[in-house]
């Protein structure tokens, strides 16, 4: 009997952060942007995980802002495509999550500045 957690407990997956690959994918997100807020979706809080395998095979987990944004059907293409161009990385899976929900206390600190909550 197991007593350790799995995946399955927790909210958000790990990203795997030791890649070399994870930085310049972190910065591919980062080139994209909410059109209706002048923020990146990575400070935004919107990538929840990104996990990338020895091949260079790269998953990515993320939300939008609200369920109804009105790019839902596009923004995961806009980070594939992003994400795809890094040098390195073999293909892109991008999976759009709800659970849990986005709130702004996902922001970096960066995010926060840039929209004047801080």
């Amino acid at each position: 009997m197991s007593t350790g957690q799995t995946d399955g407990d927790l909210l958000i997956k790990p990203s795997t952060t030791d890649h070399t690959l994870y930085e310049p994918v972190v910065e591919a997100c980062k080139t994209v942007f909410d059109p209706e807020i002048p923020v990146n979706i990575y400070d935004l809080g919107l990538i929840y995980t990104i996990t990338i395998s020895d091949q260079g095979e790269v998953g990515i987990i993320m939300t939008l802002t609200a369920p109804g944004c009105p790019v839902a059907g596009e923004m995961p293409g806009w980070v594939s495509d992003a994400v795809g161009a890094v040098p390195g990385v073999q293909s892109v899976e991008v999976e759009m999550t709800f659970d849990p929900q986005w709130g702004m206390d996902m922001m970096s600190d960066e995010a926060r500045l840039e929209l004047g909550f801080m």
